[in-house]
């Protein structure tokens, strides 16, 4: 079960933290990332981390994202600095079993709720 929290409404240019709880599996072998969907479209992956510590990100939020993991608590965070009206949407967490970063939504079995970001002046 993944749980997520953090979003909320932030100004252009300012900063969030998103947290995800991962519970009732361990962190080996267990990639985790966050996705993201705005209204009206597809949901897109922003972040992904495997449990070595590999990363990847979206190209719209490369250098401005930060997605890390803490094995020993079994959580995924999302650091998210100048944010843009464009970042706008629901957040996921999502969890899938593994080794390998995969990129789609079908590839992952594990959700959290999702959380609300809300960038706007």
């Amino acid at each position: 079960q993944l749980q997520a929290c953090g979003g909320g409404f932030v100004q252009p240019g300012g900063s969030l933290r998103l947290s995800c709880a991962v519970s009732g599996r361990s962190s080996s072998h267990y990639v985790m990332a966050w996705f993201r969907q705005a209204p009206g479209k597809q949901r897109e992956l922003v972040a992904a981390v495997t449990s070595g510590g590999l990363t990847d990100y979206a190209a719209s939020v490369e250098g401005r994202f930060t997605i890390s993991r803490d094995n020993a608590k079994n959580t995924l965070s999302l650091l998210a600095n100048t944010l843009k009206p464009e970042d706008t949407a629901v957040y996921y967490c999502a969890g899938r079993s593994g080794s390998r970063i995969a990129y789609y939504p079908r590839s992952y079995h594990d959700w959290g709720q999702g959380t609300l970001v809300t960038v706007s002046s």
